[in-house]
């Protein structure tokens, strides 16, 4: 049997070893895959098809048992400043998840339109969730892109990235009040996030 020790560093291997531009991973959600998707932990990585600005719809999200919460909101991180954070706290508002690895050059090219949005649409909640290295090199991305005004949760262990059934960098995940989600692969332009962030509101 494998230690966990060694579990846990051969899984954050596989991790690493998927990517954008260079080490990333595909994208793989309630049995569904992006068109745009890269490849997956499980297999090599491919060529990369362009990116589509179209969502991804995925089945309405389970309601937790309180019947107000939904099930994909139900988790506990902490935020890049040390702070903890409730998914709950999100319940009932329109969401925009922003997948983000510090390495990815997807990632930082987006970077300036995410903190545009989310200035911009002071009624829809931005999350950033970093993953795929450390938490140092998570600090310094948000840092050099000057994101700082919207939280940023660390998940080195990826049980966010999990939760919400992400598994490919850079991935947006469009949650309605109403807990049901629509993902969309970047790199997203401004004009492609600022139409797919107006659809959420309008939803």
């Amino acid at each position: 049997m494998i230690p966990v020790r060694a579990a846990t560093v051969m899984a954050t291997a596989v991790l690493l070893a998927a990517g954008c531009g260079g080490p990333g991973q595909g994208e793989a959600a309630n049995g569904t895959t992006s068109a745009s998707a890269t490849a997956t932990m499980t297999s090599a990585p491919t060529a990369a098809p362009s990116a589509s600005a179209t969502p991804e719809p995925t089945a309405s999200q389970e309601t937790a048992s309180n019947g107000s919460v939904p099930a994909a909101l139900e988790f506990s991180a902490r935020t890049l400043d040390g702070e903890t954070f409730q998914g709950a706290s999100l319940a009932g508002k329109p969401v925009v998840f922003w997948f983000w690895a510090p390495w990815c050059p997807k990632c930082m090219s987006e970077a300036p339109h995410v903190k545009a949005a989310a200035a911009q649409y002071g009624d829809v909640a931005f999350v950033g969730v970093a993953g795929l290295d450390t938490e140092a090199a998570m600090k310094e991305f948000v840092q050099r892109t000057k994101t700082e005004n919207f939280p940023h949760l660390s998940d080195e262990k990826g049980a966010v990235w999990t939760k919400l059934g992400v598994s490919q960098q850079s991935t947006f995940v469009f949650m309605k009040p109403d807990g049901t989600t629509a993902k969309a692969s970047g790199p997203l332009g401004k004009e492609q996030l600022d139409e797919l962030v107006r659809a959420l509101r309008d939803g």
